[in-house]
Parts: C-alpha cells; sequence; structure tokens
C-alpha cells in the first residue's frame, strides 16, 4: 500500500510538471464596433448592452472547463466602440499583447481592422454577412462564423424547392445591403432552378421607423405595394435595413408565404432550439445573462469555441498555428446543429446548418434532405470551391 500511494503521488508530480510545462494563457478580444441606428421596430428587438459579450463570456467558461486539465486559461476582453474609435481601440489591444480578435463590424471596417492586425494575427468574423469578404476581398487573417448572405439565401431557397414553391415574388428595399441581399436570392433562385416571376423595391423614405405613424405608414403602404402581382407561391423579402420585411406576414394583397428578412427568416440559431443537446446550452446561456440568446451572442460564443478547440488539439496559443490547423481536416466543432462544423479551406467560411425560425418554433433546418454535394451537403449552402474567387487561401491544407 506505501508503494502504492508513494507510486501515485510519483505519478501526480510528473502530470503536474508536465501541465505546467505546457501551461497556456490564451488572451483573444471581442471587439464590436456599435454604429448609429434607428429605434428597433419592436420593444422586443432592442439591442442588450452585453450583445456578444455574453456569448463570450460562456465560451471562456466552457474553454475553462477543459483547459484547466491541460494548464490552459482563457481571458477574453470586451471592447464596444464607435466606428471611428475602432482603430485606436485594435491599437491598444495589440499593445496588451492580444493577437486573437473576434470581431462585429461591417464589411469596410472589418477589412480594415484585419489588414491592421497583421497577417500574424487571428481574425473572426462574427458578424458580417457580405460576399466579398468570402470571394474577392477575403484574407488570410480573416475567418468567418458568420453565415454569408449566400448561405442564408440558399437555406431559404431550397425549403422552397423542397417544399415545391417554385414561383418566387422578390420584394427587397433601396439601400446598397437590401439590393446585395437580393442578389443572393436571385443567385439561389438560379442554383435551385426555382423562377423569380417578380421582382418589386420598397423604397426606404427615412422615415417608417422614427415614430409610431411610421409603422402605421408602412402597414397602410404594403397592400397597394403588393397588389397585381404575377402569381405565385411565396414572397421572398431581401430587407437588410429592416424596414418593411417584418411587417410583410398579414399585410399582403394576396396571401402568401413571406421567407427571408421577414416571416420564416434563416439564422444561425435562435432561443427556440432544443434539439442536439442545445437546451442545456440555452439554459446555461439565460443563467449568466437573464435573457435569451441571439445571434450575435452565438456567433460570439462559436469563433471563441473554435480557438478554444484549436488550443486543445495543438497545444498552442499561437494565431497562425491555431488558425492552420482550423483550416484542416482535423478540425471539427460540436456546436448544438447536429453534426460537427469545419471551415472550408479555400475562403474561410464556416461550414453550418442553418435554421429557418418563424420568431417562435424551428420550422426546418437547412440543407434539406435530398440535397447533395460531392464533398459536404453544408456546401450547398453558400460559396463553393469554383464559386469563389478567394485566391488569400491557396497554399493551404486542402
Amino acid at each position: 500500500m506505501t508503494r502504492l500511494v508513494a507510486a501515485l503521488a510519483v505519478a501526480f508530480v510528473i502530470l503536474f510538471d508536465a501541465s505546467a510545462a505546457h501551461a497556456l494563457d490564451i488572451r483573444a478580444a471581442v471587439l464590436r464596433v456599435d454604429y448609429p441606428e434607428l429605434a428597433p421596430i419592436s420593444r422586443f428587438d432592442r439591442v442588450p448592452e452585453d450583445l456578444a459579450f455574453a456569448g463570450a463570456r460562456l465560451a471562456d467558461e466552457d474553454n475553462g472547463t477543459t483547459g484547466q486539465f491541460l494548464g490552459q486559461t482563457y481571458e477574453t476582453r470586451t471592447v464596444a466602440v464607435p466606428p471611428g474609435e475602432a482603430d485606436a481601440a485594435l491599437d491598444e489591444l495589440l499593445e496588451e499583447g492580444i493577437g486573437i480578435f473576434v470581431v462585429l463590424a461591417r464589411q469596410e471596417d472589418l477589412l480594415r481592422l484585419a489588414d491592421r492586425a497583421g497577417e500574424d494575427a487571428l481574425v473572426l468574423n462574427a458578424g458580417a454577412s457580405d460576399m466579398a469578404l468570402r470571394d474577392g476581398a477575403c484574407r488570410a487573417n480573416l475567418l468567418h462564423v458568420a453565415p454569408s448572405s449566400a448561405m442564408l439565401a440558399d437555406a431559404v431557397v431550397q425549403f422552397a424547392a423542397w417544399k415545391e414553391w417554385r414561383r418566387l415574388f422578390l420584394v427587397h428595399g433601396s439601400n446598397p445591403p437590401d439590393r446585395a441581399l437580393a442578389d443572393a436570392y436571385r443567385a439561389a433562385a438560379v442554383k435551385f432552378g426555382l423562377e423569380i416571376v417578380e421582382e418589386r423595391e420598397f423604397e426606404d423614405t427615412g422615415g417608417s421607423r422614427r415614430t409610431d405613424t411610421g409603422h402605421v405608414l408602412v402597414q397602410r403602404q404594403l397592400p397597394v405595394f403588393m397588389q397585381d402581382a404575377a402569381d405565385h407561391d411565396v414572397v421572398l423579402a431581401a430587407d437588410a435595413s429592416d424596414v418593411f420585411a417584418p411587417y410583410l406576414p398579414f399585410h399582403l394583397w394576396t396571401p402568401r408565404p413571406v421567407m427571408g428578412s421577414g416571416g420564416l427568416r434563416p439564422v444561425s440559431f435562435d432561443p427556440a432550439l432544443e434539439a442536439w443537446g442545445a437546451t442545456q446550452f440555452q439554459r446555461r446561456f439565460e443563467e449568466l445573462t437573464s435573457r435569451y440568446v441571439r445571434e450575435e451572442d452565438y456567433q460570439a460564443w462559436l469563433a471563441l469555441r473554435a480557438v478554444g478547440e484549436a488550443v486543445i488539439r495543438t497545444g498552442s496559443a499561437d494565431p497562425v498555428a491555431l488558425r492552420d490547423y482550423a483550416l484542416s481536416e482535423e478540425f471539427e466543432l460540436a456546436a448544438f446543429k447536429g453534426q460537427p462544423l469545419t471551415f472550408r479551406d479555400w475562403n474561410g467560411q464556416m461550414r453550418q446548418p442553418i435554421l429557418l425560425y418563424d420568431g417562435r418554433i424551428n420550422v426546418s433546418v437547412s440543407p434539406q434532405e435530398g440535397f447533395l454535394h460531392q464533398v459536404s451537403p453544408l456546401d450547398t449552402l453558400g460559396l463553393d470551391r469554383s464559386e469563389s474567387a478567394c485566391t488569400a487561401f491557396e497554399g493551404d491544407t486542402p
């Protein structure tokens, strides 16, 4: 017995020394750029002050649960700044020795911040859905956990195809992001063989969300705006500016399902998801924050969990090593979506299922049954290898 105790003590010391020898302090930052916005359409859409930051807190807890046995500690700084202060905020974080950044910013700011961070940094996009970021404007140090607009559009149009709703009425806003989203829906319709029988543009006059009168005005405009349309099965709303799409259901001239920016919406995550162990995730998030999860929270959590998984597997805290592992065939991440998530090595986009959510329940999940791909059904959503003009990742592990 004495010898057994002594042997166990020696083994403990060896394990402790090995853990200490490989101790890692993983420091990251979530940088959220806050833009001037109009008041939300509904009080339920008010943006919480800890948006995305709450997901980062939960990710640190989850990473730390495993990391404590490996001598790893995780600390994430959270910074919210207006656009004009983003560069200075990033510089301060770089001076502190942080090289891993989760960024929620618009495309132009995100690209500038990624370039400013440098090629030795790892930047994870947790907010912007712009196609250019995954296409010709991609960056080698920039990975995307936020779904692209093409992934979101493909998810919706796949569902319409599966339901055999083949005639689409596309209504889009007048702002540049609305038109870009409309482009994604046009491409998805071609991709899956559906027909856009008519398109209309709803003009943003700038006052529709400033007053209660503005809300009423939009609701009164929509039935007249939507009348005399070509025969269609479903209305597709491309309203990235959130001006009219929430009002479309029940304010149509011809009653039809609404999908896209209103009605049935494609999302990365939502508070109704209970499958695949998501109930446990939801409960922990609600205990931590006293509110429901939002997409930005999940995407910040996802970004930092991807970092944590790479750290555990590589035993390294070097941003370049973590990025290389994330892009490799060995990387996969369980994230309460029914299958492992991976990164596309041609443009840094994370493959993931897209939930179709009506505001209360998950109606479906894309990719839909029967949509196949030679590599992964998840690659039926968004830009495939041959469709992306991104060259920044050439030479990485295929």
